[in-house]
């Protein structure tokens, strides 16, 4: 009996994608708490897979799959700053009227 070839595509009982950024993580259950809650604090968890432990060489860490869906940071102007409303600050002129501690 021949085997069928392998299907490559998202799984029917899978969510559909709808954007976002997917991650998969490898490390101790520690790190991956600490990992998931650090990204979780940075936007919404879409989707939380299930971890599989690892066995040989890395016997004792997991690999798990998030989904997360993180809202862009504004870009940072790249603009000249106007030092017409005194923003900026004369260093040299700082430390010359600095007082000794």
């Amino acid at each position: 009996m021949t085997p069928r070839p392998r299907r490559d595509g998202a799984s029917p009982r899978d969510p559909h994608l709808s954007g976002g950024l997917e991650v998969w993580l490898t490390g101790t259950p520690a790190e991956l708490d600490a990992a998931t809650a650090a990204l979780t604090a940075a936007g919404h968890l879409a989707q939380h897979g299930t971890r599989w432990p690892l066995t040989g060489a890395d016997a004792g860490r997991h690999r798990l799959y998030l989904r997360l869906t993180i809202a862009a940071a504004p870009r940072r102007s790249t603009r000249t700053p106007d030092t017409a409303t005194g923003a900026l600050i004369d260093l040299d002129a700082a430390r010359a009227n600095r007082r000794p501690a």
